[in-house]
């Protein structure tokens, strides 16, 4: 039977849009679309549509076969309206993830939030750390120097940062930063390409 027949649709629950958002936001985060969730949790589209639109209540049934295939445990799917978790609209301070890079003295950790047009990233630099070698992708960037200083060079023009300045540039533009200074430098960091696109020297 399939769940739609057990969860019959009904108002919005508070309760029933938070998980929604929460499944619809892992989905995201695993790249996975509606169809390809819904094979592997093995459901209907249209019963894991309802699930996500907080139409429908998770039963207890389907679950354990969603999380399985978020690789999860079943409890992140019914978390307390007051724990703090990850959703659609935010995402956590202790629930960051980071992004992978290939340079050294540098992390990245993602602060948008699943299906965001814009990509928001803590860019840590320790001192010493910088980028590999000059990079540049598809996109523009935004940048506003958290603590520390950054040396910043774009389209060969160096730029000598500090605590309180920003900066803006079209992503196709050779760039490359590293931190010159003596203590960790952040970053708060927007990009409108999404990580898993930018193939960069970081």
């Amino acid at each position: 039977m399939d769940i739609v027949d057990e969860a019959a649709e009904k108002p919005k629950d508070d309760a029933d849009v938070r998980v929604g958002r929460r499944v619809r936001a892992l989905r995201l985060e695993r790249r996975l679309s509606l169809a390809e969730l819904a094979a592997k949790a093995g459901v209907s589209i249209g019963a894991l549509s309802q699930i996500e639109r907080g139409m429908s209540s998770l039963r207890v049934k389907v679950i354990w076969p969603l999380a399985a295939a978020l690789d999860i445990e079943p409890s992140a799917l019914i978390a307390d309206g007051d724990e703090a978790v990850n959703d659609l609209y935010c995402v956590r301070a202790d629930k960051r993830r980071s992004i992978p890079v290939k340079s050294e003295g540098i992390a990245k950790a993602l602060l948008s939030p699943p299906g965001a047009t814009l990509t928001g990233m803590l860019v840590t630099v320790e001192a010493g750390g910088g980028t590999a070698e000059a990079y540049a992708h598809a996109g523009h960037e935004f940048g506003y120097v958290l603590s520390g200083e950054v040396e910043l060079v774009v389209d060969s023009t160096k730029y000598g940062l500090k605590t309180g300045d920003s900066f803006a540039f079209k992503s196709t533009l050779l760039h490359a930063f590293r931190n010159p200074g003596a203590e960790q430098c952040q970053i708060l960091w927007v990009n409108t390409t999404k990580p898993s696109e930018v193939r960069d020297g970081a």
